[in-house]
């Protein structure tokens, strides 16, 4: 990630599945609509996602009572499989997605750049509940 105004914030965590089959969990349309929310109260009704340097995703999240809705999207610019996702958001805020193996889990971790709305802590803590909720539904799937 390049150094710019904008502060960045990283969470982390250690899923039980192979690099091959997180990648797979997090990258494919039907599984990130399963994972993809920060409370129980969200949803990812749709999801698409070109998986390819150049390519775009979107997915749409939204509060499930239907009072609040926004689409979370942004185009890759790196892409290694099983190692890096890197992409920039719509509203051009870069992000970098690492992912590492260790006795067969997978270690990752998400650098994004802050947006100046919510607080640091908010966004931390969201971002952090959607890859905890990730790792819940990646281990829950691979038994």
């Amino acid at each position: 990630m390049s150094a710019q105004d904008k502060p960045t914030i990283t969470v982390e965590v250690t899923v039980n599945v192979k690099p091959e089959k997180a990648w797979e969990l997090y990258n494919t349309p039907e599984h990130v609509q399963q994972w993809n929310n920060a409370s129980p109260d969200w949803h990812t009704p749709k999801a698409e996602n070109d998986l390819t340097e150049g390519g775009k995703f979107c997915y749409r999240m939204e509060a499930r009572d239907g009072s609040f809705g926004f689409d979370f999207s942004g185009t890759y610019h790196k892409i290694v499989p099983q190692k890096i996702l890197e992409y920039r958001m719509d509203d051009d805020r870069l992000v970098e997605v690492l992912f590492g193996s260790k006795d067969g889990k997978t270690d990752i971790s998400v650098t994004f750049e802050a947006e100046s709305i919510n607080s640091l802590e908010l966004q931390r803590d969201g971002w952090q509940a959607i890859l905890n909720n990730f790792k819940g539904y990646a281990e829950q799937v691979n038994k």
